[in-house]
């Protein structure tokens, strides 16, 4: 791995001289040998845990930028009027689900138990493929734990 390029630091609202292309989860990383779309590896290795958006983008030390693109993945979309999914973002958040809160949808990841609460509570749902980039944790602090680690 000495080898590889690596990147200590992220840069903000930048765009890349190449992409990476991750999923929600591993968008959470501090180290970690990840390949970029044209197919080459670098190491990064950061010096805290760090949450990862569109917009950020790893700083190589020959000072190349590597852009984060959220990946598509397997979601539930959940529509309905606003006072229906005020209430619903309460119920999925009292479960602390990551969700993507947007004007008419809220998109969270499959969970066949959440669903199951979602559809009983009488929540229209769709299956969805879709980058995934759900709200910050609380008191800006960036992402908050599932209760899967």
């Amino acid at each position: 791995m000495t080898d590889l390029p690596k990147s200590h630091h992220i840069k903000h609202s930048h765009h890349g001289d190449d992409r990476v292309v991750l999923s929600y989860e591993d968008r959470f990383l501090r180290r970690k040998v990840l390949t970029t779309a044209s197919g080459m590896k670098f190491l990064v290795d950061l010096e805290h845990v760090t949450s990862l958006g569109q917009g950020d983008a790893f700083a190589l030390e020959d000072g190349r930028l590597i852009e984060v693109i959220p990946a598509e993945e397997p979601l539930l979309e959940i529509t309905g009027g606003a006072h229906e999914l005020m209430r619903l973002a309460w119920h999925i958040g009292n479960r602390h689900m990551p969700a993507q809160i947007e004007e008419a949808r809220i998109l969270i990841q499959r969970d066949h138990v959440i669903r199951d609460m979602l559809d009983k509570l009488g929540a229209t749902l769709r299956e969805v493929d879709e980058p995934f980039t759900p709200e910050g944790g609380a008191y800006g602090h960036g992402r908050t734990h599932s209760h899967a680690h």
